[in-house]
């Protein structure tokens, strides 16, 4: 995409190749093992090695710099391309997206086979043009797609950055490079795209800090909370395993004592009666802290999302009808999806005995299932005390709680936080205080099979 063929200031295209560059490594770095992350990183440094040409050339590297400049010209197109198609998450089958991947490719590497690279570079900018251009102008439409379809607010806000950081700069990319090489063959197409690129790392840079940048915000701000997540259950291992040790130590000690004592002492039984309830609490309360906070596995099946729901109110149903709350369940969709119904009937069990706890008796709660868009929207709310504005945004925290520190852990919504994350859904809680709270849990396009 972003390549010069005539000579400009060396130190001009040195400092755009490292930006790019660093802007590449810093995305990889950030996750390696997303896939949007690696796309985007293939895309930023197939566009910056444009900016080596001038300096190959200078050093007497022609060959080398004719290689770079076939390379930037035809990978540069095809990884915004790809990289789009992923981000926006219109394509959810991961087959479809190879193959998306490969027939996308034939193109590009047909232009690099039948390109003459001797005795100069001559490259056929009409065909490229061709060509290029719908891939840039298709990436553009997916981004924008991509915001209008998104149901998230946290993410359609992040779509929106991430689309206007990029959008602009690759549209003037094939309009100053690749039109230019065919209708201004003498333009100076780095003064004016250079102003486009400023632009976008300045704004991709600042709004790392402030919202996130195609996941770079995590590292930052979310990363911190799922860091902490990691470091609790590692914790929460050892402290289980060590805590099971001495605990077992000291219920045989007791089984001992209570044989020599109940012939000598029988007063002193309800001593290590005291003893073997407190080690029996201390046990049971670390077996709840480890299976709340180890690590998920989960294991997808298809599942009706609504009858899921509706067996976990049905396991809830003493605690609901204990407080008199009354129930409305309003089911516009009964989709089936992708998912872990263990886990899920869980988290959404979770939701359910929070919603019931924090609502007065003759309380009532909705259930709201519908389509959004392309997504699943499950809504849970509760018309009780709500939650202060400055506790609102820690309550996936680990051992965090709003609610009687001595009998909650403050794991619940950690744990839905953590399903749902490993699901590739997200969840949000939305509440005011004396009006109640709503915890929405959002189920991606890519695990709904139908409905």
């Amino acid at each position: 995409m972003l390549t010069w063929v005539y000579p400009f200031p060396d130190q001009g295209m040195i400092y755009y190749f490292f930006a790019l560059l660093t802007a590449a490594v810093i995305l990889l770095a950030n996750n390696p093992r997303s896939e949007m992350n690696r796309w985007a990183a293939f895309f930023l440094s197939a566009a910056a090695i444009g900016g080596l040409t001038d300096v190959l050339i200078n050093y007497g590297y022609d060959e080398w710099a004719n290689i770079e400049q076939l390379l930037n010209h035809t990978l540069t197109p095809y990884g915004i391309l790809i990289f789009s198609i992923i981000y926006s998450e219109l394509v959810p089958s991961s087959r479809t997206r190879l193959y998306l991947k490969l027939a996308l490719l034939l193109l590009p590497a047909w232009m690099m086979l039948t390109t003459p690279l001797e005795p100069e570079i001559d490259i056929n900018f009409s065909l490229l043009l061709g060509w290029a251009a719908p891939y840039y102008i298709a990436a553009c439409l997916l981004l924008i797609i991509s915001v209008w379809k998104e149901t998230n607010s946290r993410k359609r806000r992040n779509r929106l950055i991430a689309t206007i950081i990029i959008v602009p700069t690759i549209l003037a990319a094939l309009l100053f490079i690749n039109v230019a090489a065919i209708v201004a063959p003498d333009m100076d197409a780095f003064r004016y795209v250079s102003l486009f690129i400023i632009y976008s790392l300045s704004v991709a840079l600042i709004c790392a800090f402030i919202y996130g940048v195609l996941g770079v915000k995590l590292r930052f701000e979310k990363d911190p909370l799922e860091g902490t997540m990691k470091a609790v259950s590692s914790g929460a291992v050892q402290l289980n395993h060590s805590i099971k040790n001495e605990i077992g130590k000291i219920a045989i000690s007791s089984d001992n004592l209570k044989r020599e004592l109940s012939r000598h002492s029988p007063e002193s039984l309800s001593h290590l009666d005291i003893i073997s309830a407190a080690s029996g609490h201390m046990l049971d309360m670390v077996n709840r802290i480890h299976s709340q906070m180890k690590d998920i596995v989960l294991v997808e099946k298809p599942l009706r999302l609504d009858l899921l729901v509706q067996g976990s109110l049905l396991l809830h149903q003493g605690l609901l009808e204990q407080k008199r709350i009354r129930v409305h369940a309003d089911y516009l969709c009964e989709p089936v999806i992708s998912g872990d119904p263990v886990h899920l009937s869980e988290a959404i069990g979770n939701v359910l005995t929070n919603a019931a706890e924090a609502m007065e008796a003759e309380g009532i709660l909705s259930i709201r299932l519908e389509r959004v868009k392309r997504s699943v929207q499950l809504t849970i709310g509760d018309n009780g005390r709500g939650i202060p504005t400055d506790q609102l945004e820690r309550v996936f925290e680990p051992f965090f709680s709003t609610k009687n520190r001595q009998s909650n852990f403050g794991l619940g919504l950690s744990y839905v936080y953590n399903v749902m994350k490993k699901s590739g859904g997200s969840v949000d809680v939305i509440s005011r205080v004396n009006e109640g709270t709503a915890v929405v849990f959002h189920f991606a396009a890519k695990s709904i099979r139908q409905g």
